[in-house]
């Protein structure tokens, strides 16, 4: 394969959403096929790049094009630098892939929509800034991938900006992920003071002659930007508010793009890891409290979008905390990155084609027996209702069970306790994605007299159907012959250990727990009938879980009033410390001067009676010397 289809795999979409944006309301009738035709012409370069890839051996599968000098300036010296290689091929594939297919879903969704134009603008810019930040051969090329990704989410989240609900969620998004932002900024000077380049194989080839307190400190920051953008705790909170944009934005936030990028970064920066355990040992920590605190979320949402999107920031829990396992989890990562890129794609199509039908209504106490009016989407979201909750032979089976695996591997109590969170996870997730299935699709009808409900055009049901057969078989093709694990050991290396617990052992378990969570969900939501109205909380953990465990009042608490309080003190600071010592000293020498002024008469006979005193003083002044 030679060089250009590299530097196309992002050119493509970028050039779509700046034709689109530049030729404004005169592309209004056709620029969303344009959108579309970009996104799909993405994907075609990667599918080549992929098979160029498979023809190669292992040693000669890493592509590198440097384009151009990016920056120059004394010791610091970088190029704009893009690298594939089987790491990166796979976030190409999902990118593009699931992408395209929601750009084809939101030609039917968005149709009446008077700013659909730009909408897959956005769209495509999207995968544009995605693609950058994956196929970045060093840290700053990356900085702006992820930078890109960050505006991309803001224009989406609050495209309906005429909404305040959809404006103040895009803007708690933004806010929230420079914050995990300034964690990766401040890594990237740390690296370049450390080892002198941001190029990625420069970095790993030095990181084993650097400190250990120095590399921990790079990863706990790249941890900390990997929070932002994967919605991990502790700035989990603006991933629930950012159901406001429109359901295909959700699917490709959720899939595709934004939340995986965390997930990447880690994988990606694994030499560093792997040579500072206490970075790895929190990065375990946050994925395994992230995975619990979604899936608790998750049990006492209604809002069928926010259960979903509750259920990401658990699934990207499991993603964390696998890499955090470090060679014998990243490649257990991937796939469940991979796999969940299908499912869940599927499953945000799927509650989108709901909504379609359903006038727009998120609240699934308002539906009900949908499964025999729209047939396509109760089975392709009953497919990926299967496989995310791990039932065999589905895709979230195979990848979810490695990790849960993997986690009793990691050996001792803390292996016995990230096992434990797991497979509690796995059970948690079984109640709450069965209690969506049921309030959804059976049950008595529950809607609103001017609803009538009706299956989605082809145009929508034809993408939910590809993403059902990933669904299905995803997870079985990625296993096969250690298909994924062996592809991806060049960059993220392999792990060769003994099972702790044998995996049939690990595999009853977790089906074991599936099988409860199906049964709790299915007597409390299936034998009893759902009330229009949330009853009140029966206990301070259901209270808490529709509060998003108190996520927003946390980050108030801990960090908006203190640094509320600590602006105000810079502020009085700054107008009474710096300033006042400033304007002091100006007011000082301002009043000094206006009385030296003084002196100043203008009249002739002042300055010769002034001269004459002056002169009779150092004559006097003399004489005294002279004769003392």
């Amino acid at each position: 394969m030679g060089t250009a289809p590299l530097w196309l795999l992002p050119a493509i979409p970028l050039a779509g959403a700046t034709l689109l944006l530049l030729l404004g309301r005169r592309c209004d009738r056709w620029g969303p096929y344009l959108g579309t035709v970009a996104a799909l012409g993405s994907f075609a370069v990667a599918a080549v790049a992929f098979s160029d890839m498979l023809a190669r051996s292992d040693a000669d599968r890493a592509q590198h094009l440097q384009l151009f000098e990016w920056v120059a300036t004394g010791e610091l010296h970088v190029g704009f630098g893009l690298q594939l290689d089987q790491l990166s091929i796979c976030f190409a594939l999902l990118i593009t892939g699931v992408g395209s297919l929601i750009h084809i879903y939101s030609l039917g969704y968005m149709r009446h929509d008077p700013g659909r134009r730009r909408f897959f603008a956005y769209l495509n810019l999207f995968l544009a800034a995605m693609l950058v930040l994956v196929l970045a051969d060093n840290f700053l090329v990356l900085f702006l991938g992820w930078e890109g990704v960050g505006l991309a989410s803001y224009l989406l989240i609050g495209f309906w900006y005429q909404k305040p609900s959809a404006a103040t969620a895009a803007k708690k998004a933004f806010i929230v992920n420079r914050v995990g932002d300034m964690g990766l900024a401040i890594a990237m000077m740390v690296l370049f003071t450390t080892f002198g380049s941001f190029d990625f194989r420069t970095v790993f080839a030095a990181a084993p002659d650097a400190s250990e307190p120095t590399l921990t400190a790079i990863g706990l920051l790249l941890l900390l930007a990997a929070c932002g953008k994967s919605a991990q705790v502790p700035l989990q909170s603006w991933l629930g508010d950012a159901m406001e944009g429109p359901t295909p934005v959700s699917a490709l936030i959720h899939a595709a793009t934004m939340v995986t990028a965390g997930v990447y970064l880690i994988a990606r920066t694994n030499p560093i890891y792997d040579l500072a355990p206490g970075a790895r040992a929190a990065v375990l920590a946050v994925g395994a409290v992230t995975l619990l605190f979604g899936a608790i979320i998750g049990c006492a949402k209604d809002d069928i979008k926010k259960a979903l999107a509750a259920s990401t920031m658990s699934q990207i829990g499991y993603m964390i905390l696998a890499v955090g396992l470090g060679p014998a989890g990243y490649a257990f990562a991937i796939m469940h990155l991979l796999t969940h890129g299908f499912f869940k794609a599927g499953l945000f199509l799927g509650a989108g084609s709901v909504m379609h039908a359903m006038n727009d209504e998120t609240d699934m106490r308002r539906y009900g027996g949908l499964r025999t009016l729209m047939p396509i989407t109760f089975i392709t979201f009953g497919l990926g209702y299967l496989a995310i909750i791990g039932v065999p032979p589905f895709s979230g089976f195979f990848s979810k069970d490695k990790i849960i695996e993997a986690a009793f591997d990691h050996g001792g109590a803390i292996g016995i306790l990230l096992g434990a969170v797991t497979l509690l996870g796995a059970g948690l997730t079984a109640f709450y994605m069965t209690r969506v299935m049921l309030m959804t699709f059976f049950g008595e009808r529950r809607w609103k007299p001017d609803t009538h409900p009706h299956e989605s055009p082809a145009v929508m049901t034809g993408p939910m159907i590809l993403l059902a057969f990933g669904s299905v078989f995803a997870g079985g093709l990625f296993v096969w012959g250690a298909s994924l694990v062996n592809w991806l050991t060049p960059v993220v290396g392999s792990h060769h250990g003994e099972p702790v617990i044998p995996a049939a052992v690990v595999t009853g378990l977790a089906l074991t727990v599936v099988v409860i969570g199906v049964a709790v969900a299915y007597r409390k939501y299936a034998e009893a009938p759902v009330p229009e109205v949330a009853p009140e909380p029966v206990s301070v953990l259901t209270e808490a879980a529709r509060a998003d465990l108190y996520g927003d009042k946390i980050n108030e608490a801990v960090v908006e009033r203190p640094g509320r309080h600590l602006t105000r003190a810079l502020v009085f600071l700054d107008a009474k410390g710096v300033d006042g010592i400033v304007n002091g000293l100006a007011a000082s020498i301002g009043g000094l001067s206006a009385r030296i002024r003084t002196v100043q008469t203008g009249f002739v006979r002042s300055y010769a009676l002034s001269m004459f005193t002056g002169a009779a003083l150092v004559a006097a002044a003399l004489l005294a010397v002279r004769y003392w």
